[in-house]
């Protein structure tokens, strides 16, 4: 049997409360505290942070891929256009991550099959990585690269 919720205690009855009125925050899921650093171009030297091209980077030690896009290759590319724009995608990607703080959110798969971080890069709740998109330097990640080359040539 149960009992009236007047008949319960206040700590009790405030928490069964907080569970029955929708939009109540819970304690299930914490904002993702701000992320703040100074990125350079990664080198030839240990990465700690760094932006290797316009989809990858390196932050406090962790290698991380931006989960939600796909950008062109540089060191890999498969023709002369995808590094020119695989480059730009770099160097823009370094620039947003150096505008100010950010968050790193976890939406999907923690890790990818390279042991990577796969992170959403969020500032004021806007995807960065949808920002390079709209400006041309980026695909939407749909499970696999796309072609670059046929796309620009």
């Amino acid at each position: 049997m149960t009992k009236p919720l007047a008949t319960l205690p206040v700590a009790p009855a405030l928490l069964l409360l907080l569970l029955l009125v929708p939009g109540t925050p819970t304690a299930a899921a914490p904002a993702p505290e701000p992320e703040h650093a100074r990125f350079e171009a990664c080198s030839s030297g240990p990465r700690v942070t760094c932006v290797v091209d316009g989809d990858t980077f390196w932050y406090d030690g962790t290698k991380i891929r931006i989960a939600d896009i796909n950008t062109p290759e540089t060191s890999q590319a498969s023709c002369p256009e995808e590094a020119a724009l695989g480059a730009r995608a770099k160097g823009r990607l370094a620039q947003l991550l150096n505008a100010g703080p950010f968050t790193l959110e976890v939406q999907g798969r923690q890790t990818d099959r390279y042991g990577r971080a796969l992170r959403v890069v969020t500032r004021g709740g806007r995807s960065i990585g949808a920002l390079l998109e709209a400006e041309g330097l980026a695909e939407h990640w749909q499970g696999k690269r796309g072609d670059w080359c046929a796309r620009l040539l």
